[in-house]
């Protein structure tokens, strides 16, 4: 094998690791992404709900 075929080599192993890295990362931060949006929708129901608690009831006169 000459140096230019070695270094050719080399560069697919490490460009299939790499790529291999960011799938497992994207796999792995697509999975964490159902949490944060039920955890922000947790939040934004409490905060509505301790908004409504919180409203002054207005009579409504007929």
């Amino acid at each position: 094998m000459t140096h230019a075929e070695t270094h050719l080599a080399l560069h697919h192993t490490r460009a299939a690791e790499l790529r291999a890295q960011a799938e497992a990362h994207r796999l792995a931060a697509s999975a964490r992404r159902p949490g944060e949006l039920r955890t922000r929708l947790g939040w934004t129901l409490v905060e509505v709900g301790l908004r409504l608690a919180a409203a002054p009831r207005v009579a409504v006169a007929h």
